[in-house]
């Protein structure tokens, strides 16, 4: 009997444990309990989701080299957008300008699975089979600032600050104007193998060969590698070399700043003339003491930011980068695809000593 009753008090305990592990909705605290009514809810609200939500944006930028300040602004700009889309946001770059010297920095994001990179290039053809791989593995690779010419194939877009072919033959009319339209002068460019300096340069000597510049000389092109030292060390041979040197023109922002510093320092304001590109917080002091006669860019904070909200619009929006197709960039309005798949950031920028003070960047 007492074996009856102790059977019957174990199954009465047995009963009452598992009636305690089925509480009601709301009772209390149960994890393992599964949602009384089984919700898509997550699902739906990925499919529909805001930028940020549940999807991710991680965009990676791949400069040219650490320690350019060129390059902050275009960083800002695609950060403040990717940021502010709730994504994630890197920037890396390599410490010396090398065409191989991305290839690595590359192989890294394509081992983080990001969804889009944005490089600037330092070779148009260096880096051909490390993009290939990465759009391979499913990543959106975006030139920046400068393209892969003649291999565009290899890249899926490409958005510079401006159309820099009117960069190129605006910088060499002008120039031509401070130059009185005659004159020696020395190109100091960045590296041999940069696609944007050399196109700009093809621009010069395509201009020089017409008549009306005729009695502009180009003495000899040279390169800083846009190394703020050796930019500097180029300007200053050049001075002691040609005693006929009339002007410098600077490609690169680099440059620009090493030129005016050797005119400057050799006591040649106004004698030996200054023009290139350069922000304009950089070329301020210059034109203003009349170092530098002029100087040209484009608003690279914006070439950031257009370049972000194409970034949104591919992987929030599944935006087919095609000729002719746009996309919204926010507040600098709609943004264009142009042939070759290349969206230009905004028109060219002329700064001189009057205008100078209205642009902060």
């Amino acid at each position: 009997m007492k074996r009856v009753v102790i059977a019957f008090v174990i199954c009465l305990a047995l009963v009452m444990s598992l009636v305690g592990c089925t509480k009601a909705p709301g009772s209390g605290p149960v994890e393992s309990q599964a949602p009384e009514q089984p919700s898509a809810a997550p699902a739906e609200t990925s499919a529909a989701a805001e930028p940020g939500d549940a999807k991710g944006l991680h965009v990676v930028y791949i400069p040219i080299q650490t320690g350019n300040p060129y390059f902050d602004p275009i960083s800002q700009g695609l950060q403040d957008v990717v940021e502010a889309a709730g994504g994630t946001y890197e920037m890396t770059a390599a410490d010396v300008v090398d065409p191989t010297a991305q290839i690595p920095l590359i192989k890294a994001q394509i081992q983080k699975g990001v969804d889009v990179i944005c490089i600037s290039p330092t070779s148009v053809d260096a880096l051909n089979d490390v993009c290939d791989e990465a759009r391979a593995a499913g990543i959106t690779v975006i030139m920046l600032n400068d393209d892969i010419t003649g291999n565009e194939s290899h890249r899926d877009a490409c958005v510079i600050g401006t159309n820099y072919e009117e960069v190129g033959y605006r910088s060499i009319e002008v120039f031509k104007d401070i130059m009185n339209g005659e004159g020696d002068f020395v190109v100091i460019s960045a590296t041999t193998d940069s696609p944007f300096q050399n196109r700009q340069i093809e621009i010069y000597k395509e201009m020089l060969a017409k008549p009306e510049y005729s009695k502009l000389n180009l003495l000899e092109v040279v390169y800083g590698n846009d190394e703020p030292e050796k930019s500097l060390t180029e300007a200053q041979a050049a001075i002691q070399k040609y005693d006929t040197l009339k002007g410098l023109l600077c490609p690169t922002t680099v440059a620009y700043i090493a030129a005016c510093q050797a005119v400057q320092n050799a006591g040649l304001e106004g004698k030996v003339l200054v023009y290139g590109t350069e922000f304009p917080n950089q070329a301020n002091e210059f034109l203003k003491s009349g170092v530098s006669q002029g100087a040209i860019l484009w608003d690279t904070y914006r070439m950031g930011v257009v370049a972000g909200e194409l970034c949104k619009a591919i992987v929030f929006d599944g935006f087919e980068i095609k000729e002719g197709a746009t996309f919204n960039a926010g507040k600098y309005g709609e943004a264009v695809i142009s042939a070759k798949n290349i969206i230009y950031g905004g028109p060219p920028l002329e700064l001189t000593a009057d205008n100078v003070d209205d642009y902060n960047f």
